[in-house]
């Protein structure tokens, strides 16, 4: 039996607009949430392996905020880069071409996970948001975080699919078994309803890809850097949402990588990891709200 949808019956009330644009070669699908004279515009970069549902249940708890949400170039619908690779640098260059393309570069900009590399990265190259939000951003060397021994068996994985026939590799990305223990790994709440939910989300998005490819590539640079790297030139007021509990992004990382910037707010969330979007949006949402707030 299916989960109902913890948000839906809030998401329902806020207007929702969806279009594409091209950006790289990349025929990009993005979703614009609220109205459009809202006071703050948010954009938002997705996770590894999301689209634009991930964040969802935290927009629907902000409908005064207008949110743009692209899926990243070769994930959910939008069709990969022609015109750049798909690293850090190549999604970090597309995010400039869709800001300038709808007008957005002085949106805040809000990166979670695989998103908070990009926008981090593109900032370092020279974008200038007012604000930022990073919510669990990788700000430990990816190689260490998750534990050693589930980080190589994950590049095999990645290097096997990306070496198989397509649609060898389409169904060893997308087995059910893998995805199953990849969302029981990450969820962290006791709550078993919330708990099936989560994993019904994954099964449902997570092999929303273009291509075997392509995720390997993403999968690639999502093991190339991280937000420290380029802390020196987050200038502006960056909030950071954390878990506590968060194996991919430890806690630690979190504390050093926010005592390097100038103005930040560190929002630490008990009893959560990697998943704070879908185990503790209302914290993340007010946590948002309260941040949107203090801005001139």
């Amino acid at each position: 039996m299916t989960v109902p949808t913890p948000h839906a019956a809030a998401l329902a009330r806020i207007p929702v607009r969806e279009a594409e644009v091209e950006v790289l070669g990349s025929t990009t699908r993005y979703w614009e949430y609220g109205n459009a004279d809202a006071e703050h515009t948010v954009v938002i970069a997705h996770g590894y392996r999301g689209d634009h549902h991930g964040l969802e249940p935290v927009i629907a708890l902000l409908p005064e905020v207008r949110f743009v949400s692209p899926d990243l170039p070769g994930f959910g619908v939008s069709t990969p880069m022609t015109q750049a690779p798909h690293s850090i640098a190549g999604y970090a260059r597309w995010l400039g071409g869709f800001l300038d393309a709808l007008d957005l570069r002085q949106a805040v900009l809000l990166g979670h996970s695989f998103g908070s590399m990009i926008t981090t990265y593109a900032i370092d190259a020279g974008l200038t948001p007012p604000a930022l939000i990073l919510i669990n951003p990788i700000s430990t060397d990816p190689h260490r975080g998750g534990g050693r021994l589930m980080n190589a068996l994950t590049r095999v994985y990645y290097k096997t699919a990306r070496r198989l026939p397509e649609r060898m590799g389409r169904g060893l990305l997308g087995n059910w078994a893998v995805v199953q223990v990849m969302s029981v790994m990450l969820a962290k709440t006791p709550d078993p309803e919330l708990r099936r939910w989560i994993h019904e989300e994954h099964h449902r998005y997570f092999n929303g890809f273009s291509d075997p490819r392509t995720v390997a590539e993403a999968f690639d640079a999502s093991l190339s850097t991280d937000v420290t790297r380029y802390a020196g030139s987050l200038t502006m007021p960056v909030l950071v949402i954390a878990g506590q509990d968060d194996e991919i992004a430890p806690a630690p990382g979190q504390y050093a990588f926010v005592a390097q910037l100038p103005d930040a707010e560190l929002v630490m969330l008990d009893h959560v990891g990697h998943l704070i979007h879908y185990e503790q949006p209302q914290a993340a949402a007010d946590a948002l709200r309260r941040f949107l707030g203090s801005l001139a």
